[in-house]
């Protein structure tokens, strides 16, 4: 269904380069040392944790979208859905979560107050959370799924001669 790549691993191997840390040095991991990590995230590791955090929360009518050929904004837009303006919020945070317990100590994120839509930005991956009515009322799939031949012959036509 999605692209298989093991998020865990990512997760796992963070989390044991802190253990072989906290053995040689017998203290906390230093902040340095999680910006290292987070910083060997590749867009792919970070891209499948996603996946799986909303996975995890049930989030519904996951929508992974390869943006990297239409947009310079990053490689993958993921939209989902929650039910309620609770469970979208419940679904942010536990990404977020997620998403620090991995190294990721980037994401910017909009609009988990009100809960209607949460876009969550991680860098070349960008996460947005709906509820059902607010997704399809601005039903962001349509456009970025158009085909990058149609995008370019409306760009053309709008040339001057």
């Amino acid at each position: 269904m999605y692209p298989t790549i093991n998020a865990f691993e990512s997760r796992n191997s963070y989390q044991e380069d802190n253990l072989s840390n906290l053995v040689q040095k017998g203290s906390e991991p230093t902040a340095s040392s999680k910006s290292s990590s987070a910083e060997t995230n590749s867009v792919e590791d970070v891209y499948s944790l996603a996946i799986t955090s909303l996975e995890n929360t049930k989030a519904e009518q996951i929508q992974p979208i390869n943006i990297s050929e239409k947009s310079s904004i990053g490689d993958y837009m993921i939209i989902a859905s929650g039910r309620s303006h609770r469970h979208v919020g419940a679904i942010a945070s536990q990404l977020l979560r997620d998403l620090k317990e991995a190294g990721v100590t980037t994401p910017r994120i909009e609009g988990q107050q009100n809960g209607d839509w949460v876009l969550i930005d991680i860098g070349d991956v960008i996460v947005h959370l709906f509820r059902p009515e607010v997704r399809d009322f601005y039903n962001l799939e349509k456009m970025w799924m158009l085909p990058i031949a149609s995008q370019s012959k409306t760009s053309e036509g709008d040339k001057p001669n």
